[in-house]
């Protein structure tokens, strides 16, 4: 009863800050996981992934709400998304937890470091529309969706810094519509990984119900923040999971 409450508390508290960066969560369940409950990389990112689809499609529906999403750019994403995080995650399962766990610290970093860098780049005025459409969504998504199925992040994390920089929206368009990579992406690696009994359902569940509960209130959060704030908050919470993970490599 008490562990279920904890993990019901994590998930809200870990639902509000997918909410606020678009991203559902799993980027920092993830190394949360691995640090306070001694969960293996695959295990940890296979339980993420079971708070991170429902949190992903609500956060999704949330967004739309406010700021509307545009099929003829998120079909793209969302397609190819879902074939290469298939690929991703079919690959993920195979590799030594340890390699993984590595990996997956380079991988924060890199994020944190593209970030960071364009805090202090001149920055072109937001665009109307994406400077870029199709093909270039569709290789934009195929990459994301790769990162997404191996690192079990759904792909939002990378999506939504190239969309912002290369394709010139805002960040909260940019959080939009990679929540609709994320959510087909998001889906097919939480299959692939239990099936291959990388999921611990017991923590799950209560994990997925308390981020169901919160993520609603990130995404207010997100719309009522200035747009440098944002981008800023991102960049230390990529570094804040990069160093939990690093402690256990």
């Amino acid at each position: 009863m008490v562990e279920g409450l904890m993990y019901l508390l994590l998930g809200a508290a870990l639902g509000t800050v997918g909410g606020l960066f678009g991203i559902g969560g799993g980027l920092i369940a993830i190394p949360a996981l691995g640090v306070l409950f001694g969960l293996d990389q695959q295990m940890a990112q296979g339980t993420a992934l079971v708070m991170v689809v429902p949190n992903v499609l609500l956060a999704l529906w949330r967004y739309h709400q406010r700021n509307r999403i545009e099929l003829r750019h998120a079909l793209p994403l969302a397609v190819f998304s879902f074939l290469f995080a298939w690929l991703g995650s079919m690959w993920a399962v195979g590799v030594d937890a340890q390699t993984m766990r590595v990996g997956f610290v380079g991988f924060l970093l890199a994020l944190m470091l593209w970030n960071l860098l364009r805090l202090f780049m001149p920055v072109a005025p937001a665009s109307p529309t994406l400077r870029h459409g199709w093909p270039w969504l569709g290789v934009l998504g195929s990459f994301a969706g790769a990162m997404g199925g191996l690192f079990g992040v759904g792909g939002a994390v990378v999506a939504t810094p190239i969309l912002t920089s290369v394709f010139g929206t805002t960040q909260v368009v940019a959080q939009g519509l990679s929540l609709s990579l994320a959510a087909p992406s998001t889906f097919v690696t939480l299959v692939t990984y239990a099936l291959h009994d990388s999921v611990a359902w017991a923590v799950a569940v209560p994990l997925a119900i308390g981020g169901l509960l919160s993520i609603s209130w990130g995404v207010k959060l997100a719309h009522a923040l200035p747009e440098k704030v944002l981008r800023g908050l991102f960049c230390g919470f990529l570094l804040i999971c990069a160093v939990l993970l690093a402690l256990e490599v």
